[in-house]
């Protein structure tokens, strides 16, 4: 169950990346947009969301890559 909610946090904050990004697009601010995705805040939760995704269909491994000690 901790998993589900680690994702649904996780994709909550994606959202609200989401939606910044749709605040600078429709303000005109590309150049700002386009840094904000491909260095700033958008990529930075798209990775942890990755990387939450990843780690979980290893298996039963834990954060360090360890046998049977759970999710994070």
């Amino acid at each position: 169950m901790q998993y589900a909610r680690q994702t649904q946090e996780a994709l909550d904050r994606l959202d609200q990346s989401l939606s910044r990004l749709r605040g600078l697009i429709k303000k005109g601010q590309i150049q700002e947009a386009l840094r904000f995705m491909e260095e700033g805040d958008l990529k930075e939760k798209f990775r942890e969301l990755q990387n939450m995704i990843t780690i979980s269909s290893k298996g039963n491994v834990g954060a360090r890559g360890v046998q049977n000690t759970g999710t994070f």
